[in-house]
């Protein structure tokens, strides 16, 4: 009997498709060239930086998964990290959780805020992921602490599919990625925070109205915008219009890249329908036998996973041939993988730059800056890096 990769190998011509929605598959997308990369470390000696929050005076703020947080003075090589005092002290740095993703608000150089993702513990103890609302000094020095946005986001005790990816919509709200804790009902369960994307308001919190379940009896509910989702961890809202995609891991086969649909069911269930106790990581990553509405991934990796972490779309006249393209960072693959999208998302082109295949270790975040350019972190636990991708030439 074929195992699950075996499986997924046999039918990889038809995983890796361009569909979009419930639809069919469609024709596997085509595998391109991509013009050359200019790549600049900006600053080195970090540990595990998960994000990176561009400043609009060209200073970068960097979350370290271990509980640090430090701001670049600037975003051209050879940068110095400098510490910011913060209270930091409840982050539950273990495994996959620790501080996690960030956003700066739209209005920093008014209000100098700015959102973390973390997990915070009491007594020792983790209680849950949460937003928290910062206001930098003004001298870059030290953040406080305002209030935390939102709590009992679930926590894995050994930080296991922490998420968590904090991005600004075009319409303004806020969307943030969660993972499901590697807890088998929570993905399914709308009244968990847990395996979704979350949509709600940039400075209170709360549920946006015209949200799927904003009726819903249940608070929680109401900030759902996506579900069924296993530990996505990058959200790329796309440029000119509503359409966000998203780039989430699959278990052992079937890394995707998902456009959300409000209200739409992407089919992960380690429940079974709640017939097992266990995290039955064996279920499809979209299971469509079970969940016939689910919504299909537009990208799966089939058989090979890479790990799939930050993404980000690429635009502006100094990408080029690259203006549009949807950018996503591995972590196991150690390399930048490059989407080219039809009008519904579909995805209709892929490649990989080599000079950022394998050159720098796993990439986690990938941000893009106000100068047009794109900066990535690396995640290998010793000397990460802030990098700074731009087309050569």
């Amino acid at each position: 009997m074929l195992s699950r990769r075996g499986i997924a190998t046999l039918l990889g011509g038809l995983l890796l498709t361009g569909c979009a929605g419930g639809g069919a598959p469609g024709a596997a997308p085509e595998r391109t060239a991509p013009p050359g990369l200019r790549v600049e470390v900006v600053a080195d000696g970090l540990d595990h930086p998960w994000d990176v929050g561009l400043l609009p005076d060209g200073a970068a703020l960097v979350p370290e998964r271990s509980g640090r947080l430090v701001l670049l003075d600037d975003t051209g090589p050879g940068a110095q990290p400098r510490p910011v005092q913060a209270d930091l002290d409840d982050v539950f740095a273990q495994g996959e959780g620790g501080l996690m993703g960030l956003v700066v608000h739209p209005d920093f150089a008014e209000n100098r805020q700015f959102i973390t993702c973390q997990t915070h513990q009491e007594g020792g103890r983790p209680v849950d992921v949460r937003l928290v609302r910062w206001e930098l000094g003004p001298d870059g020095t030290s953040a406080e602490r305002l209030d935390p946005l939102l709590t009992g986001l679930p926590v894995n005790p050994g930080g296991r599919h922490s998420g968590c990816r904090p991005a600004i919509a075009q319409d303004g709200s806020l969307l943030v990625s969660t993972g499901d804790a590697a807890t088998p009902e929570v993905a399914q369960d709308r009244r968990s925070l847990g395996g979704k994307v979350l949509r709600m308001d940039l400075d209170t919190g709360r549920p946006l109205p015209d949200n799927p379940f904003a009726g819903a009896p249940d608070p929680r509910e109401r900030l759902v915008l996506t579900y069924g989702h296993r530990n996505a961890q990058g959200v790329a809202p796309r440029p000119g219009g509503d359409q966000v995609l998203l780039a989430e891991h699959g278990p052992d086969v079937d890394d995707e890249i998902n456009r959300l649909h409000p209200g739409g069911n992407y089919g992960w269930d380690p429940s079974r329908g709640g017939t097992s106790d266990g995290y039955d990581e064996s279920v499809p990553m979209t299971d469509l036998q079970r969940f016939p509405d689910a919504q299909r991934a537009v990208w799966s990796s089939g058989a090979e996973t890479e790990a799939l972490s930050g993404a980000e779309f690429l635009h502006g006249p100094d990408w080029g041939p690259l203006d549009g393209t949807l950018a996503v960072t591995a972590l196991k693959g150690s390399k930048l993988l490059l989407f080219g999208l039809g009008p519904d998302g579909a995805v209709e082109e892929i490649s990989v730059p080599a000079e950022l295949d394998g050159t720098h270790g796993r990439l986690r975040g990938i941000r893009q800056g106000p100068d047009g350019a794109a900066y990535l972190t690396t995640s290998n636990g010793a000397d990460d890096r802030v990098l700074r991708v731009s087309l050569a030439g």
